[in-house]
């Protein structure tokens, strides 16, 4: 599969004229593509997927059919927040599918970062193609792939290889009979952002944190297990709490909380306590293709600290992350 890249003397989309502009162009070129059809949205509630399905509904209505996989490797509340916002608010066609123990027993036993990212991405695939054969006129698959997706999967030079693989960029089987939309693929996450605010988008939606596709399965590094997955979960709801408390929520671009499968000595109740490490990542960029780490007051960092340590069963210990991109990649898998 060919991927496109992005033209040389294309405009970096920074005001919302340049925005107004690259909608009305997307507008007609989906109308084009998708004539009368009916197009199937992943749709995951985060920034890329939110913006597609803004734009889309522009230009096909009710032709649009929203779906939102709960594959059990969301954040807290994630997908409740999802149906509120988007079936309720938005009255979007949305279709919820509680795929968690899909998704969980395919990966357990699997640590290999690819290969869970491969799993993932596989299994989305199937789940989207079984909702699209409920339904009829389908012919075509809506995702949130944006420019720095296309460039960490391509191989930039020889003897270089990819950084890691994205389930929504060279992902679909030869034998799915779909085509893909994929309006915002040129573009980088601070345009997308900008062409968000155009399309009159909640600010909180438009700057909302950025959530990988394979959600906490990347975070909950090396072979996923429930009782793991569930202590990072409350984990990474206390750090957002807390940066949320202490306006660090729009000032860091991504900051969550990564556990891996190794344990340590704590002590508990004056008892040996053997717990896993909570990992916070808190960084600043435009594009993704690059990094800076945000410098955290202690102040906050004793209190998030205190909190996981004290609220989170099976975590005994918090680490703080202060490598840059590169040579550190923004996830830790």
């Amino acid at each position: 599969m060919e991927l496109a890249k992005r033209p040389e003397d294309m405009k970096r989309i920074t005001t919302k004229e340049l925005a107004d502009k690259f909608i009305k162009e997307q507008i007609a070129e989906v109308r084009a593509q998708v004539g009368d059809k009916k197009v199937l949205l992943a749709l995951s509630g985060g920034v890329d997927s939110s913006v597609v399905a803004a734009l889309l509904i522009k230009a096909i209505g009710k032709q649009l059919v929203c779906v939102h996989v709960n594959h059990g490797l969301m954040r807290k509340n994630e997908s409740e927040n999802v149906i509120e916002v988007f079936g309720k608010e938005l009255d979007a066609n949305l279709i919820y599918v509680d795929a968690t123990d899909r998704f969980l027993d395919l990966l357990a036993g699997v640590s290999e970062p690819e290969k869970k990212r491969k799993i993932i991405g596989a299994e989305f695939i199937n789940v989207f193609a079984d909702e699209a054969r409920k339904l009829e006129g389908i012919e075509f698959l809506a995702q949130g792939t944006i420019y720095p997706d296309i460039l960490e999967s391509i191989k930039q030079a020889e003897g270089k290889q990819a950084v890691k693989s994205h389930h929504n960029v060279g992902g679909l089987p030869e034998d799915l009979n779909f085509q893909l939309v994929e309006p915002i693929k040129l573009l980088f996450k601070d345009e997308v952002r900008v062409v968000g605010e155009a399309l009159g988008l909640p600010h909180t939606m438009v700057y909302r944190q950025p959530f990988p596709g394979p959600g906490l399965g990347v975070r909950c590094l090396g072979a996923i297990t429930r009782d793991r997955l569930n202590a990072l979960r409350e984990a990474d709801a206390i750090l957002r709490e807390e940066f949320d408390k202490n306006g660090l929520a729009e000032k860091v671009w991504q900051y969550f909380i990564a556990v891996p499968d190794i344990k340590s000595v704590g002590v508990k109740n004056e008892s040996r306590y053997e717990g896993w490490p909570a990992i916070i990542r808190a960084v600043n960029t435009k594009d993704a293709m690059s990094a800076t780490i945000e410098e955290i007051p202690y102040a906050i960092l004793h209190k998030v600290t205190d909190r996981i340590t004290h609220e989170v069963e099976g975590i005994n210990r918090v680490l703080y992350d202060l490598t840059p991109k590169p040579i550190g990649t923004i996830e830790w898998e």
